[in-house]
């Protein structure tokens, strides 16, 4: 099987062709248009951009994807676009060329969950087995969720305020760095101390698996406020800000771990994905933490944990192999939780775990 995937939902305009082979999934193309020019002076994504930005990029992507994978759209056998969640103004550009596409080629058309498509990257990389626990971290997103099956997850915990990614690029802008603020801020604290400012780790020690990093960005502030940062103070306190983001997501991933194995002792994995996920500190600890319970840790490369195209055409492709397609009255879904019920066909909610 070959799918062609689109994603939209935020500010990357990506298209990739992933196919199932005899030897396993093969990414044949992964295109990504970044728009990081058009948001940095403003410090993040501002959404009426970033639907302009893929409505110039999309159709230039998915030629160059088809291309470079040596494969028509009558080659396809489905073709997927993120339809959530996320900014709205892309998921409609997204969704409305892929479905265009299906249509003109009589392929079925699959609306994929961006969470979902972050979820299955590590069975796309590393043929990771079910069940397994994933730490979900991005710009947007911060959960902790227990993958059984496609279509089938329960979230153990999610932030009760800002995601790790958003706590990143607000501390950044804060220090007086550029955006987007997690790769600044892990480049800027290789050369500083970051015992220098305490603090605070929202929620570490607490039972439970939620998040909240807006008391980090309020300290931050505080620190910042009225006050002159020269480089050695900017590098100290990046490092402070990536140890403390660090300490709370391996604190709360502790706990889910406990969780995971009262629930499924026969889970062997621990899973990261999404951009957050990229950043080699929190890499290092969470193998470490995955080892004292004698679990693997699996994270995708930094290109796969990012948003791409090919992370939505392997979700097509695991859903296309259970049946799982979509009309094209499929609807958007901006908010889009990924819990105990997924989308399934026509905009059906799946069966709860």
């Amino acid at each position: 099987m070959i799918v062609l995937g689109i994603e939209t939902s935020c500010d990357e305009t990506a298209a990739a062709v992933v196919a199932a082979t005899d030897g396993g999934p093969r990414i044949r193309s992964n295109l990504i248009q970044a728009q990081l020019a058009e948001h940095a002076p403003y410090g993040g994504v501002v959404p009426e951009i970033s639907a302009r930005a893929h409505l110039d990029h999309l159709d230039a992507v998915v030629t160059g994807a088809l291309a470079e994978a040596g494969v028509t759209l009558a080659e396809l056998d489905a073709i997927a676009a993120a339809a959530g969640p996320g900014l709205i103004g892309g998921l409609i550009v997204g969704t409305m060329l892929a479905k265009g596409l299906a249509w003109a080629a009589q392929r079925p058309f699959i609306a994929v969950n961006h969470l979902e498509a972050h979820a299955l990257t590590a069975r796309l990389t590393d043929k990771v087995e079910f069940p397994y626990l994933l730490l979900l971290v991005s710009g947007g997103h911060c959960q902790l969720v227990v993958c059984v099956g496609v279509a089938r997850y329960r979230r153990l915990g999610t932030t009760l305020d800002d995601a790790a990614g958003e706590a990143f690029d607000k501390a950044a802008r804060l220090i007086g760095l550029g955006y987007p603020g997690g790769p600044e801020i892990e480049r800027v604290a290789r050369g500083g101390d970051p015992c220098r400012f305490r603090l605070p780790r929202p929620m570490k020690g607490r039972p439970g698996c939620d998040f909240s990093f807006s008391g980090l960005k309020t300290a931050v502030r505080h620190i910042t406020a009225g006050r002159r940062l020269y480089p050695q103070d900017r590098a100290d306190l990046a490092a402070s800000v990536e140890l403390a983001v660090c300490d709370t997501l391996v604190d709360r991933t502790a706990n889910a771990i406990a969780c995971f194995l009262r629930e499924h002792p026969e889970g062997k994995t621990l899973v990261a994905a999404g951009g957050v996920a990229s950043n080699s500190q929190l890499r290092q600890r969470l193998k470490a933490l995955a080892e004292n319970s004698e679990l693997h840790f699996v994270a995708p490369p930094p290109a796969l944990c990012t948003d791409n195209g090919a992370m939505i055409a392997w979700a097509g492709l695991e859903r296309l192999s259970l049946g799982l397609v979509d009309g094209l009255d499929a609807p958007l879904r901006p908010r889009w939780p990924l819990n105990g019920e997924a989308l399934q066909g026509s905009g059906r909610l799946g069966t709860p775990l």
